[in-house]
């Protein structure tokens, strides 16, 4: 196992210090290895959660070599060669685990934004004190952006969210984490296989969620209710002024429609319908939105790109990424023999990303792979299927 810097290296130094788990403690889990805290309905900290990985590397007494970056990935006649700062290694197969979060996405058009005002994205942002003073512009609204926007407009900054596709979801719905819902309904086990558009369902955005002490809801209402000015989607800078699309309502809309269907589908598997009495007020539409914003007028000083996340396999210098940047695999399983993904978005189920969703994704896979090893004396036709 080659790890580029130290166990749980992007949880140590590529995250804010605010940022916590979205998901329960108690849904904190790795093969063998679980929560055992004084709070499982809390919330992991970055610290806490780097501690848990650090644990588990122990516990597991897996042979991770850290400080080892791959620098390229190449196919042989007996399978790969890994080229890494620390020397070759020759191999049969190669599990790929690197994410897709490993890059954070930037606009083009982000070259036309005025000299003046501060470009920052998730990775490079840490705290309110590091942002300029003055008016902050957040773009994008998923988790991250309805994160930092809070914690932005709660600091005492000016702060105009640009809103575009978003997943509106409770943090607790009749008593209990959404989460719990989402396991306990069976939508989080739901198998890629199972779902009509999988490749929509491998972009849609993070649901506007946040892990905090108190268990509150992040969603648009909790945003205007503290002062956040909400634009439609920033569609482009021209000349120093930011252009927002006239479409928020119609988005916004769209959103509580979802949650709207999720909550049914929760109801349905309780065997009880609750209704409006159970329900959310509608997101807030403001009666009149900006369509457009003079970035050199000096009221916005920091810009944050919260505008997703990519991964980055420069080093792969096999044919299986598509003109996107995103390996072309079916569940995890490579066009390449020997070659294997885990912990990308609905790899296998819909709760592949999250630390709970990866034993079942990874057994299915090391099933797979065993039996390519194992057929290596017996050529046979390939058989890409993974039973379970």
């Amino acid at each position: 196992m080659l790890e580029r810097g130290e166990v749980a290296n992007s949880w140590r130094y590529e995250r804010r210090p605010s940022l916590r788990l979205l998901t329960p403690n108690w849904l904190t889990r790795l093969p063998g290895h679980h929560y055992d805290g004084p709070e499982p309905d809390g919330y992991l900290t970055m610290a806490e959660v780097t501690e848990f990985i650090e644990r588990f590397a122990k516990f597991s007494n897996a042979p991770v070599r850290t400080g080892v970056e791959v620098l390229s990935v190449r196919r042989t006649d007996t399978g790969y060669r890994v080229l890494t700062s620390d020397g070759e290694i020759s191999c049969r197969a190669v599990v790929i685990a690197t994410g897709a979060f490993n890059r954070p996405v930037v606009p083009e058009f982000a070259t036309a934004v005025p000299a003046t005002v501060e470009q920052l994205t998730p990775f490079s942002y840490r705290d309110p004190d590091q942002v300029a003073d003055g008016g902050v512009l957040v773009v994008g609204a998923s988790a991250t952006g309805a994160q930092l926007a809070a914690e932005l407009r709660r600091a005492g900054r000016p702060v105009v969210i640009s809103v575009g596709e978003q997943a509106r979801m409770p943090r607790t719905y009749q008593g209990r984490d959404v989460l719990w819902w989402m396991v306990a309904s069976g939508i989080w086990n739901q198998r890629y296989d199972e779902i009509d558009d999988l490749e929509r369902a491998r972009r849609l955005p993070s649901p506007q969620l946040i892990g905090s002490p108190e268990r509150t809801t992040l969603d648009l209402n909790t945003l205007t209710a503290i002062g956040v000015e909400p634009v439609g989607r920033l569609a482009t800078v021209r000349d120093g002024v930011a252009l927002f699309s006239g479409g928020l309502r119609n988005v916004l809309s769209l959103a509580d429609l979802k949650l709207s269907r999720l909550l049914d589908t929760f109801d349905a598997w309780a065997g009880e319908t609750l209704g409006v009495a159970g329900r959310f007020e509608p997101t807030r539409v403001p009666s009149t939105t900006r369509l457009q914003l003079d970035l050199n007028s000096g009221e916005i000083r920091t810009i944050i790109w919260a505008t997703g996340f990519r991964p980055d396999y420069s080093w792969l210098d096999v044919p299986v990424v598509d003109p996107k940047g995103h390996l072309r695999h079916d569940g995890g399983v490579l066009e390449s023999p020997g070659l294997y993904a885990l912990g990308l978005p609905v790899l296998r189920r819909r709760k592949s990303t999250f630390l709970y969703g990866i034993e079942d994704d990874a057994r299915d896979l090391t099933d797979h792979l065993a039996r390519h090893l194992a057929a290596r004396t017996r050529p046979k036709a390939r058989d890409d299927s993974i039973k379970g």
